[in-house]
């Protein structure tokens, strides 16, 4: 599994960060991901995580 965030949708608001910061960071006020794939013991928060996105710009695949 992977994530993907739609950058141009982002505001930079952290919460995927917050919610898993395995996988999100902060780079230039927008969320990129740091691990593809998703670790399979990460998984659950990464999709927690997902789901926090106020404007669903992170989906994840696979």
């Amino acid at each position: 599994m992977r994530a993907i965030i739609d950058t141009e949708a982002c505001v930079g608001c952290g919460l995927c960060v917050n919610g898993c910061a395995e996988v999100f960071k902060m780079e230039d006020d927008k969320a990129i991901v740091i691990a593809d794939p998703i670790p399979q013991d990460i998984l659950e928060a990464a999709k927690e995580a997902t789901a926090s996105c106020p404007v669903e710009a992170i989906i994840i695949e696979g």
